[in-house]
C-alpha cells in the first residue's frame, strides 16, 4: 500500500482554483486533470525499492500481486481503469468513444485515431455543481429549435432533423465551410436566445458546433451526481469539477469545440443517434454502471468501514482526514487530494475517520 503522486495536466480548458484549493497551494496556471492511474500518457508515481517508480512498471514487474488473478484473466496484465480529479472552466471537445469491438477493430486496421484496443467509457461523478451536453435530444425538438433561428444558411440542418436523421445534421455542422464559419457563428450569436449557445461562441467563435446545445441534452448534476457516458454517446463537459473514472484508453473521436484534428467519416460511424447517458445512483455507496473496466464508492467511514481484498485499488480523499489500514496493518492518513495505490495483494482494508473518499476498483 503506497502513497501517489499524481501528475495534473495543464489544458487550457481547466481551472485555475479547483485542484489547487484542493492540495493546498495557488495554480500558475489552468489545471484541468490529475491523473491517478497507470495510464502510460500520465502514471502515478510510488515508491518503491527506494525510488519513486511509475505504476504501470509496477505493475509489469509483479502482475499477480499488484492486480491479482482475476483482473490478469478479464483484463490483462494492465489496471483497466483511470481515475481522474477533472476542473472544466470551459468546455472541453465535443466527442465520443468507441465500444471493445470497435476500438480493436480499428486498432488492428492501424486506424490512427486508435491508439489502443481499449474502450473508453467514463462516469463523471460532481463535486461541485456539474454542467454537460450529451446525448442527442429528439430530432424533431432539435428542428424546431433550429428552425427558429430563422437563419436561411441553417435550412439544410433543420430539415435533415425534421427528417429524423440527427448524423446528417451533425455532418453538415461538422464539414462547414472554413471561410463561412466566423459569420454563421457571429449570426447564431445574433439570433439564437440562448445561454449555452452564446457562451459557447465566446469561447470558439469560429466552429459551429456552437450550436451543440440546440441538439443536444443538457445535464445538470448536484454534487454526489453522477453521470455514466458509453460507447457511441456523444458529449462534452461544460464547467464544474468532479471525480471522473473511464476505462484506461486514448481512443477519442472529436467532432467540434476543439483546435485538436476531426475526422468527421471515423466520428459519425462510431457515434449512436440513440445513445443517451444513465444518471447512476450509489447503491450501498458504490456507483455501479455497465462497464466491467471499473466502478467507484465514495464514502464517509466514520468509525469503520470494511472494504473486501484482492483487487488493485486506487483511494482519494477529497475531503476531512481518512485513515486507510491493509490486512498486514499498515496504516496511511489521507487528506484532500491525497491518494494510495492498495495492490490485490494487501487485502482487505480498513478505512475509518471523518473525511470523505473515493475508491476506484475493477468490477468483476
Amino acid at each position: 500500500m503506497d502513497l501517489l503522486t499524481n501528475p495534473i495536466k495543464d489544458y487550457a480548458w481547466g481551472s485555475r482554483t479547483a485542484i489547487a484549493a484542493l492540495t493546498g497551494r495557488s495554480a500558475a496556471g489552468p489545471e484541468a486533470e490529475m491523473w491517478l492511474g497507470a495510464h502510460p500518457s500520465g502514471p502515478s508515481l510510488l515508491p518503491r525499492d527506494g525510488s519513486q517508480r511509475a505504476l504501470h512498471d509496477v505493475i509489469a514487474a509483479d502482475p499477480v500481486a499488484e492486480l491479482g488473478a482475476a483482473v490478469i484473466e478479464r483484463f490483462g496484465e494492465r489496471l483497466p481503469y483511470l481515475l481522474k480529479l477533472i476542473a472544466v472552466d470551459r468546455a472541453l471537445s465535443m466527442q465520443v468513444h468507441p465500444s471493445l469491438e470497435q476500438a480493436a477493430e480499428g486498432f488492428l486496421r492501424g486506424d490512427h485515431n486508435y491508439a489502443d484496443p481499449w474502450p473508453k467509457p467514463e462516469m463523471i461523478c460532481a463535486l461541485t455543481p456539474f454542467s454537460a451536453l450529451a446525448g442527442f435530444r429528439p430530432p424533431g425538438e432539435a428542428a424546431t429549435l433550429v428552425a427558429a433561428l430563422g437563419l436561411p444558411a441553417l435550412t439544410p440542418v433543420a430539415d435533415a432533423l425534421a427528417s429524423g436523421d440527427v448524423l446528417a445534421a451533425l455532418r453538415i455542422l461538422l464539414g462547414w465551410p472554413a471561410d463561412e464559419r466566423a459569420a454563421l457563428v457571429q449570426d447564431l450569436v445574433r439570433t439564437a436566445d440562448h445561454d449555452l449557445v452564446t457562451q459557447l461562441a465566446e469561447q470558439y467563435p469560429n466552429d459551429p458546433a456552437v450550436l451543440a446545445p440546440l441538439l443536444m441534452r443538457h445535464h445538470q448534476l448536484a454534487p454526489g451526481e453522477a453521470l455514466y457516458l458509453g460507447a457511441g454517446v456523444l458529449h462534452c463537459y461544460l464547467d464544474g469539477f468532479g471525480v471522473e473514472i473511464m476505462g484506461s484508453s486514448d481512443n477519442v473521436l472529436r467532432a467540434g469545440l476543439t483546435p485538436k484534428p476531426i475526422d468527421i467519416e471515423e466520428l459519425l460511424r462510431i457515434t449512436d443517434p440513440a445513445a443517451q447517458p444513465a444518471a447512476i445512483e450509489p447503491v450501498a455507496d458504490v456507483y455501479l454502471t455497465p462497464s466491467p473496466e471499473f466502478q467507484l464508492r465514495r464514502f464517509t467511514p466514520g468509525d469503520a468501514y470494511h472494504v473486501p481484498g484482492g483487487t488493485p485499488r486506487i483511494l482519494i480523499c477529497v475531503d476531512g482526514v481518512v485513515s486507510v489500514r491493509n490486512a498486514a496493518q499498515d496504516e496511511l492518513k489521507l487528506h484532500p487530494a491525497e491518494a494510495v495505490f492498495a495492490a490485490a495483494s494487501d487485502g482487505a482494508l480498513e478505512l475509518s475517520g471523518n473525511g470523505t473518499v473515493f475508491c476506484a476498483e475493477p468490477r468483476l
